[in-house]
């Protein structure tokens, strides 16, 4: 159940990304702006849940080394 709840969760920042750009497109110029932050959140997503997964990889190879100087 949980994976499933993660994969819809995965789809909502490209979703944002896309509507932001569609919209930026077909809409009038006075209400272009509206769909500025919509996409500058999906950007903002994404590349926080990149850092997010350097740091973790980060904090898991310190962990392995700790243990091998250790053996």
């Amino acid at each position: 159940m949980k994976l499933n709840k993660v994969f819809r969760l995965s789809l909502v920042a490209p979703l944002m990304i896309v509507i932001s750009f569609i919209g930026l497109i077909f809409r009038e110029n006075t209400k272009k702006i509206f769909y500025l932050p919509i996409g500058l959140m999906g950007i903002a997503i994404i590349f926080e849940k990149d850092v997010r997964r350097k740091t973790y990889r980060k904090n898991i190879l310190k962990k392995i080394k700790s243990f091998k100087k250790i053996k």
